[in-house]
């Protein structure tokens, strides 16, 4: 890796990360019964809820004791608005999937979701492809409820197959810019980048994209976005991904992490920079891909860790602790292997260079879909299931809480 914001704020994690030989990581179960999910998160408006997102369609709430709330706080999969394509099959990548709350939403109520737009006019079993659709929605003058209407923010994006089309919306506590939104979608599926979108700048696939939701109609593009080509979408923060699934900022320092599905041998955490091109289709985490020797690597960031297939089959990106129950986890970056459940975790070493933690932290043997967060910096792990989808703490088991 370069040398880049990440390692002008090496000195703040030196001072904060513990080893990863102290800890002792394991799972407490919160709570269990969901179908599908794929988020744990936070409103930030101080209510010790946590909301969890279902791919299906639906978010429900978690009180500060863990217990679910009988009625979902919004309802867009087909029991509800019938917005969202997605079906039953485990392997089906369409869906809710992600969820971000304004960062003034204690006072403003606005919310954002970025999911698959249904086609009515198809078999809802058919795994078509479905274009990405980002929302604004309103919560109800009852807390636990949100308004059924909805604001159409971004897209409709076409995606050219049914998978990789990301997940993540986030907003960056660190940006000066209150009402950026970062929406991170594929290179738009199948394998191989068929289309070449990742090296594409004239297209918002296989992107981190940035827009400001506070302003304009349906949004802004911010004054400081990195403006990649005269012509192409300013939209643009970061390219260069496969299929970023799950990214996160971290709250102290504002680094941005995302985990990046790999294609068949290799899973990658990035640490994402404005304008940075993270290499796909040219490369698969360290390693050539196209061509699969001697590729042109000048002006490519590299990740900050990478494992190799069969230790794990698909990237699940997470959170950097910054929790007070568990100090030997904080500063830590935790990340996690969907099809195998093992976790890791990275952190910097004295002379500020990302390292793995030298053995595997845990293995759960779960389908993990998303890691998750909540106001206190805990951290959460979301275990993918038909009808038993669990949302976990990750603890150190060495601190008696």
């Amino acid at each position: 890796m370069t040398k880049s914001y990440a390692s002008i704020l090496s000195l703040v994690f030196l001072a904060t990360v513990a080893h990863a030989s102290d800890i002792e990581l394991g799972l407490e179960k919160v709570a269990g019964r969901f179908e599908f999910p794929v988020l744990a998160t936070h409103a930030g408006d101080g209510s010790g809820r946590l909301f969890v997102v279902e791919r299906l369609g639906k978010i429900w709430i978690l009180d500060p004791e863990g217990n679910r709330l009988p009625q979902p706080f919004l309802d867009i999969g087909p029991e509800g608005a019938d917005r969202v394509a997605s079906t039953d099959d485990t392997g089906d990548e369409r869906g809710l999937l992600g969820l971000a709350f304004h960062p003034n939403y204690e006072t403003n109520g606005r919310f954002f979701v970025h999911y698959s737009q249904k086609d009515h006019s198809l078999d809802a079993e058919e795994k078509y492809p479905a274009p990405t659709i980002v929302a604004e929605y309103l919560v109800s003058d009852d807390p636990n409820v949100a308004k059924t209407e909805e604001k159409i923010v971004f897209g409709p994006v076409e995606q050219p197959f049914w998978n990789h089309n990301g997940g993540s919306i986030e907003f960056n506590p660190h940006d000066g810019c209150e009402g950026c939104l970062y929406l991170g979608l594929g290179d738009g599926g199948s394998a191989n980048d068929p289309h070449g979108n990742g090296q594409n700048l004239d297209t918002f696939l296989g992107k981190i994209l940035r827009f400001d939701v506070d302003s304009g109609d349906p949004y802004a593009i911010p004054e400081d976005n990195p403006k990649l080509t005269e012509d192409g979408p300013s939209e643009i923060w970061a390219y260069g991904m496969r299929n970023p699934w799950r990214f996160s900022f971290d709250r102290e320092t504002g680094l941005l992490f995302a985990g990046d599905v790999g294609q068949g041998t290799r899973e990658e955490v990035d640490i994402i920079e404005k304008g940075g091109n993270y290499g796909w289709n040219i490369m698969e985490g360290f390693a050539c891909f196209n061509p699969p020797e001697d590729c042109n690597q000048e002006g490519l960031t590299l990740p900050v860790t990478q494992y190799e297939h069969p230790e794990g089959c698909s990237m699940t990106g997470g959170y950097v602790y910054r929790g007070e129950k568990f100090p030997s986890m904080v500063g830590r970056y935790f990340f996690a292997d969907y099809c195998l459940g093992k976790i890791w975790s990275i952190g910097q070493d004295d002379q500020g260079n990302w390292e793995r933690a030298p053995t595997l932290h845990t293995e759960t043997g779960y389908l993990i879909s998303s890691f998750g967060q909540d106001e206190a910096g805990e951290i959460y792990v979301v275990k993918f299931m038909t009808r038993d989808g669990t949302v976990y703490r990750l603890v150190d088991k060495n601190v008696v809480d």
